[in-house]
């Protein structure tokens, strides 16, 4: 059960948060439980949609941002983002399950998306602090200044959602999926 309250329904959210909610619902199909628990506070719902509705309109493949997703998770140790991204890379970026595996141990099958994934790992195990080989590895790679810069977003949002499903034990409405939780010791 979460540690504070997950909307049963979009009429029971914040009046605030209820078109937003809506405008979820219509885009996939439901609400999941981050959302609804997000909702308690119209603000948050707002700047968390706001920013992954940007980043969805930037110049990373859906495939690299479930790989980083994955591999943040795997590193916080969050299972609802865990299970939400490993349901989300199968079903919707076609992630297979070797794949899967790579992203959450930090790496993936693809030269180009490993550099990224590595960089996203790195960032979150340094806190951000990473040197200028790192980001010099992710630019040898192919990717441009702009996917950098989303790279980074990328990894800050979903430590964000990380952090609040983790401090908040929002219920997981997806299929359960569990950190290995010393996959990454800093």
């Amino acid at each position: 059960m979460s540690r504070i309250p997950t909307a049963a329904t979009i009429a029971d959210a914040p009046e605030a948060s209820r078109p937003l909610l809506e405008a979820v619902n219509k885009a996939i199909g439901t609400v999941p439980n981050l959302h609804r628990l997000v909702a308690n506070s119209p603000a948050a719902l707002e700047g968390y949609l706001a920013m992954n509705g940007a980043l969805g309109k930037g110049k990373l493949p859906a495939q690299t941002r479930e790989r980083i997703a994955l591999a943040v998770a795997e590193v916080n140790g969050c299972d609802y983002c865990l299970s939400a991204h490993t349901y989300l890379g199968k079903n919707v970026a076609n992630l297979d399950d070797a794949e899967i595996t790579a992203n959450r141990n930090g790496a993936s099958n693809d030269p180009k998306a490993d550099a990224a994934v590595r960089f996203a790992v790195q960032l979150v195990k340094a806190r951000g602090h990473v040197g200028a080989d790192d980001v010099e590895a992710v630019r040898t790679a192919g990717y441009t200044d702009a996917q950098l810069l989303e790279i980074v977003q990328h990894v800050a949002l979903n430590t964000w959602t990380n952090y609040v499903n983790s401090a908040f034990a929002t219920e997981i409405d997806f299929p359960v999926v569990n950190a290995r939780n010393a996959a990454f010791a800093a």
